[in-house]
């Protein structure tokens, strides 16, 4: 009898001690924002269909979990460029991006944990280069930034996203450009010139407004004026000057004294408070 408890207790202490030992391998915890793939060395190989969520999971010892961080990461680049006439640019860059999640099966048998190096930032600095190339170094610093960055963009994302990539890239941006002091003084002296060319244009435009603006006032002022003058007949104005006396006469503050008469027929009035 106590050699068989003996023996149940050696088992069982064997199973203890291979549990602490591969605790490791057996229990896998996989936090939020990570997933997981099995790779069974003495089975099919790599298991790229079933993908692990996070929380707690079982893992036969001989097999291994593969764990992957699929939070959007971001990456820093810097770089030196040449321009469409063959100038040096430095260029730095910030890139964010995620592994899609149902894919990284694929991702893993391609490039291994180490995508980001192997796969991300290559492709990144390739994009950057290839389509600065196209581009003067005046268009990349000033007038064409924009359009230079979408072009990276739409270049980056398009090859990360392919079936055989399986990157999902959120954003990318041109943090600085840099270029030798003498053409950056350059560029900036001839946007300044062409600035104050603008705003001396602007000026001449607004003036020769002003200029047309007081000409039709004045043409129409001119023809308002010729159209009283051709209206103003001596009967009217002499009935004019009749109505102007009369209400004259009414006014309690006139004293009105009527002698003779003027050279045009109208009454004559003298005298007031």
């Amino acid at each position: 009898m106590e050699k068989k408890l003996k023996s149940v207790l050696i088992i069982a202490g064997i199973v203890v001690f291979v549990i602490v030992i591969f605790s490791s391998m057996i229990f896998v915890t996989l936090k939020p924002g990570e997933k997981g793939i099995i790779f069974r060395k003495f089975g099919s190989g790599l298991d790229k269909e079933h993908i692990y969520d996070a929380g707690f999971h079982l893992v036969a010892p001989w097999n291994e979990m593969l764990v992957y961080d699929v939070k959007e990461q971001k990456v820093d680049e810097t770089m030196d460029v040449l321009d469409k006439n063959g100038l040096n640019i430095h260029v730095e860059v910030s890139v964010r991006f995620f592994p899609v999640f149902n894919k990284i099966g694929e991702l893993h048998e391609k490039f291994g944990k180490n995508y980001v190096q192997q796969l991300v930032v290559p492709e990144v600095r390739s994009s950057v280069r290839q389509v600065m190339g196209r581009y003067t170094a005046e268009e990349i610093y000033s007038t064409k930034r924009k359009e230079v960055e979408s072009a990276i963009i739409e270049e980056t994302e398009g090859v990360l996203k392919l079936p055989e990539n399986n990157i999902h890239m959120t954003a990318l941006l041109i943090r600085s450009i840099q270029l030798p002091e003498q053409i950056k003084k350059a560029i900036q002296d001839k946007l300044q010139q062409q600035q104050e060319a603008f705003a001396y244009q602007y000026k001449l435009e607004k003036e020769k407004s002003e200029a047309e603006r007081k000409r039709i006032a004045a043409e129409g002022e001119a023809r308002a004026n010729s159209i009283i003058n051709s209206s103003l007949t001596p009967g009217l104005l002499k009935m004019r000057g009749i109505e102007a006396t009369i209400k004259l006469s009414e006014s309690p503050n006139t004293k009105v004294i009527v002698i003779g008469s003027g050279s045009d027929g109208l009454p004559l009035i003298l005298g007031n408070n």
